[in-house]
């Protein structure tokens, strides 16, 4: 395309012609008189009979026609400027484009005319039709895979330690409950002894107030004793308890050494292992994670502009790079409440099934939400350029004329996009050779609804 452009590029410049441009035959032209660029968008008062804006109505104020028609704005049918033509152009609503000035870009409605109606072809210029799908594309959105959260534990040390023994390294299997290391630590024999002592004053006190209770049936024993005893009891116990918790929780047994094993709450993959053996550990760092993959979380990159159309239960369609060939599907049960400032995205969640385990964390993917079936206008790829901030699309209106509109772009479906707006089924669009007419459109030539070049 680029070999074509070197030999194109000169016909075009030879063959456009700018609206009021003047000079014939081998004459160099002069360059026509400047325009004002397009007035910004008012709220005027209306002409109800007309539906366009009154200071600009050309049916009300016929003096007004001749200017459009000088500056090529103008149609022919409706009698009324072509860029405010409420019939021609419905989505305008009556009123001139928003001024260029503000992004850079030419307005909507921004004609380019051609010298000849030869001029496109001999240029490269191609069209196609824009086409109307039912439900097409679907939200694009990109895809990571992760852990589920919900399934991932983080084990420490239950009570500062040595390690003694290692029964699992990084990517062992494990079933809930099953060992991971054996740990000897002093709190925990000292926890042990305490108990111990803890058990034989609870064994007394039970003997105790059991002899008391014995004695005051005798009539040998003040109630007061018998209180006593049950109080001392009482203590006992609350203090056997305690301790017992305390072991519990490190995971450690009433009997044996001072030492304790650290087992798995879950079943999974051990996917870290920090511990080594005579290793010091304290409580405070993860010795183990443990995951269970059998189910994956796919976090989505969500476009800000298509948040509105995204909801909790919408079906997704995965497709994750390194497996080709296997689409997978879920559904949305969450969307983030902010958006990132840096990518003005949103992070939506989608769980997903993994009995094979062929998922695996930080995997990359593309991801289609499915909306509700829909209409939808969808163009050529080629047919979208940008010029500074604004995606344009030229639209042919006759052989030698062409119209640039702003448009917003939504699905992709293969090499069709879909445009939201500006564009209408059975439009003829400008693909290949249409970046020609954004730089026409882009030159200082713009005036008030027409370019062309001196």
């Amino acid at each position: 395309m680029h070999g074509r452009l070197h030999v194109v590029w000169p016909l075009l410049l030879a063959a456009l012609s700018g609206c009021g441009a003047k000079g014939t035959g081998n004459e160099a032209p002069e360059k026509a008189e400047a325009t004002p660029r397009p007035a910004p968008a008012v709220e005027g008062a209306m002409c109800k009979e007309h539906g366009v804006l009154e200071a600009l109505c050309t049916k009300c104020n016929p003096k007004l026609a001749p200017v459009f028609q000088a500056k090529g704005d103008w149609c022919k049918e409706h009698e009324l400027p072509e860029s405010i033509c409420p019939i021609c152009h419905p989505e305008r609503g009556g009123k001139p484009a928003a001024d260029v000035a503000s992004d850079g870009a030419p307005a909507d409605g921004t004609k380019v005319k051609l010298k000849t109606r030869d001029t496109a072809r001999l240029a490269g210029i191609l069209t196609a039709k824009a086409v109307e799908r039912q439900g097409s594309g679907g939200i694009p959105a990109t895809a990571r895979i992760v852990y589920d959260a919900l399934k991932v534990a983080e084990l420490n040390a239950r009570s500062p330690g040595v390690v003694r023994q290692l029964h699992v390294d990084v990517g062992s299997a494990v079933k809930k409950g099953a060992a991971l290391a054996v740990i000897d630590s002093a709190d925990v024999g000292a926890d042990r002894s305490r108990l111990a002592g803890a058990l034989s004053r609870l064994k007394v006190a039970e003997e105790h107030l059991m002899r008391e209770e014995q004695l005051e049936k005798e009539g040998l024993a003040a109630r007061k004793s018998v209180l006593a005893a049950q109080q001392e009891l009482d203590a006992a116990r609350a203090e056997r308890a305690s301790l017992a918790a305390s072991l519990a929780v490190v995971g450690a047994s009433a009997g044996g050494s001072g030492g304790y094993t650290l087992t798995t709450p879950l079943a999974g993959v051990v996917t870290q292992r920090k511990a080594t053996v005579g290793r010091l550990v304290g409580v405070e760092e993860t010795l183990f994670e443990v995951v269970d993959v059998s189910s994956m979380w796919a976090e989505l990159d969500v476009p800000e502009t298509d948040l509105p159309a995204v909801s909790l239960k919408q079906p997704v369609v995965i497709e994750v790079d390194g497996i080709e060939g296997r689409e997978l599907r879920g559904e949305i049960t969450y969307v983030a409440p902010a958006i990132d400032p840096a990518t003005r995205t949103a992070k939506a969640r989608v769980p997903l099934e993994n009995p094979g385990g062929a998922l695996r964390a930080n995997m990359f993917g593309r991801a289609r939400i499915l909306a509700p079936a829909r209409a939808a206008v969808m163009v050529p790829r080629a047919a979208v350029q940008r010029a500074r901030t604004v995606k344009l699309v030229f639209v042919r209106l006759a052989e030698d004329q062409f119209e640039a509109r702003r448009v917003e772009i939504g699905a992709t479906e293969g090499d069709l996009v879909e445009v939201k707006k500006g564009v209408r089924p059975g439009e003829e669009v400008a693909t290949e050779g249409s970046f020609l007419l954004k730089t026409e459109t882009l030159k200082e030539s713009i005036g008030a609804g027409c370019c062309g070049e001196d």
